[in-house]
């Protein structure tokens, strides 16, 4: 099995690493995706171009769908088509996946699946721009994409020309309130750890300062 090594700080039962891919139009940047090994079947969360290489464990492991947080990631590549896993996307994001040589399934508006795992709209960074909220029973996992993502130590928004800022605040407001212990981006700095254990005073805290960056570059 080819798997990224863990931090030492960060040992996840259920949640497993796919190698990262470092992103061309940020070289001090890297994304990943991420098996959630469920009861109810297993989900791979994100994409990048080098799940190819990971094919093998995760065709073992078995994965049921892909669950995309937006359009960006279909333009590094799916999941090899050999493990039948479906990408999910928004609505709104769907016609440039298909473009991306994806068959998406969609969706249009907050949903859980079983009763562990949630997608939540938070438009803005992309207009259907989606986060994942996952209870592995033992951790409260969110999934931001590059919406909200960690770089040096400090968390940062994805804001582009495109994006829309009012929707963005809206979002980041409304993942402020979620219930959640861990923080899993897409992107990280290369060689920083992927996710960012968070109490409810540091998540509140870390939010707030991005909603006022956002005002303050509107």
């Amino acid at each position: 099995m080819a798997l990224t090594q863990t931090p030492p700080a960060l040992e996840f039962s259920h949640v497993r690493a796919s190698r990262p891919q470092t992103l061309p139009f940020g070289p001090n940047l890297e994304a990943r995706a991420f098996l959630l090994e469920r009861d109810a079947g297993n989900l791979l969360i994100y994409s990048n171009g080098a799940l190819a290489g990971d094919a093998e464990w995760l065709e073992s492991a078995g994965v049921e769908r892909q669950y995309l947080n937006h359009w960006h990631e279909s333009m590094f590549g799916l999941a090899p088509e050999e493990l039948g896993a479906r990408p999910v996307v928004h609505r709104a994001d769907a016609q440039q996946v298909i473009e991306h040589g994806g068959r998406p399934l969609t969706f249009a508006r907050r949903f859980h699946l079983d009763d562990d795992f949630e997608a939540i709209p938070i438009p803005g960074h992309t207009p259907g721009a989606t986060a994942y909220l996952w209870d592995s029973g033992e951790r409260r996992f969110l999934f931001t994409g590059d919406s909200v993502y960690l770089h040096r130590g400090r968390w940062r928004v994805g804001l582009l020309a495109s994006s829309d800022p009012r929707s963005f605040i809206e979002s980041l407001e409304l993942m402020r309130e979620l219930d959640f212990d861990v923080l899993v981006p897409w992107v990280t700095g290369v060689g920083e750890a992927w996710a960012h254990p968070v109490s409810p005073e540091e998540r509140h805290e870390r939010f707030g300062r991005l909603i006022d960056f956002i005002r303050r570059a509107r």
